[in-house]
């Protein structure tokens, strides 16, 4: 099957109620899941979410399908009437060194040599639908935490910008390298980033090319949490412990937040119509960088291996 197929068989999840019901929380768990470790820390009031997917750690079309389908359970859980079973949902790794290195540039690569508008709609599509979900903390119910534990590049870190928090190890590295071989990052980068900062600050970021550390962005205060390197899990419990104490304000602040400056979700598609239009113009020299890149990343982490978790 070529990635365009994969794209068409496995990622396009637009209606959630479509989805198959959802099984007991104690059984959410990696076993269903290929590219997915999911784990319910009933003491802590949150669902550990971690991708681990194959090869490369980038958004495959498989991990997309474990994820909207965990999305589609999230929201079934939530919404199912009464207490909900946890407050908060973590996206994290399992991959050491690497959170996510973004999106699946040798698909990208033949859809553009194809012209195919459709492979990289619907591929675009479906992250974005990933992105909104956890921006808008499914309905506004949960909140969420992402937990940078690695290189969290281009959809990476449009990834981690969407949660409603951040809590990155101080070796995390964090950038948008899209416009290196002459595109921008299409998935929620301007968005996130203009509410986040402001749209200037937000267009330098994304046009710098620029790795920047986690030190540097908990500066910008895009980093809400900077743990030492090794306790960022421990960091994260912290920090829900603290949050937890005035969860009801902090609760309200994200709903008065999305009420004064909403985020929709036909915002990120339209967005991801010009990042389709541009991608469908990048030259072949253009290709050739985003090669180099693709090399460059899969010798530092092509066989990275799965990181345990903490006891």
């Amino acid at each position: 099957m070529t990635n365009v197929q994969q794209i068409r068989a496995h990622v396009a999840v637009d209606n959630l109620a479509a989805l198959p019901q959802p099984r007991p929380l104690e059984k959410l768990t990696s076993q269903y899941f290929s590219t997915m470790q999911v784990e319910h820390d009933a003491a802590a009031q949150a669902l550990f979410c971690f991708m681990r997917p194959e090869g490369r750690p980038s958004y495959t079309p498989e991990l997309l399908r474990d994820m909207a389908a965990i999305q589609g359970q999230i929201y079934q859980a939530v919404q199912a009437g009464g207490s909900a079973p946890f407050r908060y949902v973590v996206v994290g790794s399992r991959i050491d060194g690497a959170f996510n290195l973004g999106g699946d540039l040798t698909l990208f690569q033949q859809s553009i040599r194809d012209q195919n508008r459709k492979a990289l709609t619907t591929y675009a599509h479906a992250c974005v639908d990933i992105v909104y979900h956890n921006a808008l903390g499914y309905g506004q119910s949960v909140m969420t935490v992402a937990l940078v534990q690695g290189d969290a590049l281009g959809g990476g870190f449009e990834a981690a910008l969407a949660c409603n928090y951040i809590v990155a190890e101080r070796g995390a590295r964090f950038g948008l390298p899209e416009v290196l071989f002459n595109l921008f990052p299409g998935m929620g980068a301007y968005s996130f980033l203009s509410r986040r900062l402001d749209a200037v600050r937000a267009e330098k970021l994304i046009m710098s090319g620029k790795v920047y550390t986690a030190e540097e962005l908990h500066e910008m205060g895009l980093v809400d949490v900077l743990a030492e390197d090794g306790e960022g899990e421990t960091a994260l419990r912290a920090f829900l412990a603290k949050i937890d104490r005035r969860h009801n304000s902090h609760q309200a602040v994200l709903r008065a937040r999305q009420r004064v400056n909403p985020l929709t979700h036909e915002e990120l598609r339209d967005v991801v119509e010009i990042w389709v239009d541009a991608a469908l113009q990048l030259s072949e020299s253009d290709l050739r960088k985003m090669s180099r890149l693709i090399a460059a990343q899969t010798r530092r982490h092509g066989d990275a291996a799965p990181r345990m978790a903490a006891e």
